[in-house]
């Protein structure tokens, strides 16, 4: 019986100001466009995913999995990839795949940097936080899950030894105590080729997301609101 050709993959990546687009076969990555950070997303995504299909000769029918960042991240960059992720794959007729982005960027990690705490900033004094460890097996798992944390107290709470890394080292990296280990720059931002790897690896072990059902995780409300909510209606008079 002939072997099953590897599941042909379209990643996304918008969960910041840039973004990034990839494609894959199975684990294996093919290509990769970054998009270009003076456009915004929503302007540079459709090139993007056009030119990355084209370098590998890809038709968008051709594409059996669509695997997008669903957060934490920007509000509208999560918006822009999600919708974009649903209707791509609706109209091609392929699956659809939500990942963590804190969990995306521990996949392009080297794997001797266990424990490892993933960063995002989430404004406000705080940031988006998560605590993984590699597992030899299963790869980066989660030790602690994607939570809000105020800024001050993540720090106080970094073990010796530990390593750090994402988009909020550009701010945290110089304030982090000596013995905190820091991974390399070139890790810190979400890249979609590894947004597709852990996506496969995801799928491959079962997981799926429902086309209707997939919408952005922003782990918070926005400013808006947030006052919005916080403006009491006085009760009508008797």
């Amino acid at each position: 019986m002939a072997e099953a050709a590897p599941l042909r993959i379209l990643a996304l990546e918008t969960s910041g100001m840039a973004g990034s687009v990839a494609v894959l076969e199975g684990g294996e990555v093919r290509g990769q466009v970054v998009l270009e950070e003076q456009q915004r997303t929503a302007q540079s995504l459709a090139p993007g995913i056009e030119l990355a299909l084209r370098q590998v000769g890809w038709k968008p029918k051709d594409v059996q999995l669509v695997a997008v960042t669903a957060g934490p991240g920007s509000f509208t960059g999560l918006r822009v990839g999600v919708t974009t992720a649903k209707v791509f794959a609706y109209a091609v007729q392929a699956q659809v795949l939500g990942v963590d982005t804190l969990q995306a960027i521990a996949w392009q990690t080297p794997q001797d940097c266990s424990p490892l705490h993933v960063i995002m900033d989430a404004h406000r004094g705080q940031l988006f936080a998560a605590r993984l460890v590699h597992d030899a097996e299963a790869g980066w798992v989660w030790d602690k899950t994607t939570e809000i944390a105020d800024v001050t107290a993540w720090r106080n709470a970094v073990l010796p030894r530990e390593w750090v890394t994402g988009p909020m080292l550009s701010r945290l990296a110089t304030t982090l105590p000596a013995e905190v280990n820091v991974v390399p720059a070139a890790s810190w931002m979400p890249l979609a080729d590894a947004v597709g790897q852990l996506a496969w690896r995801q799928y491959a072990a079962g997981r799926r997301d429902d086309v209707w059902q997939l919408v952005p995780n922003y782990f918070r409300l926005s400013a808006a609101e947030e006052k919005r909510l916080s403006q009491t209606v006085p009760p009508p008079h008797e």
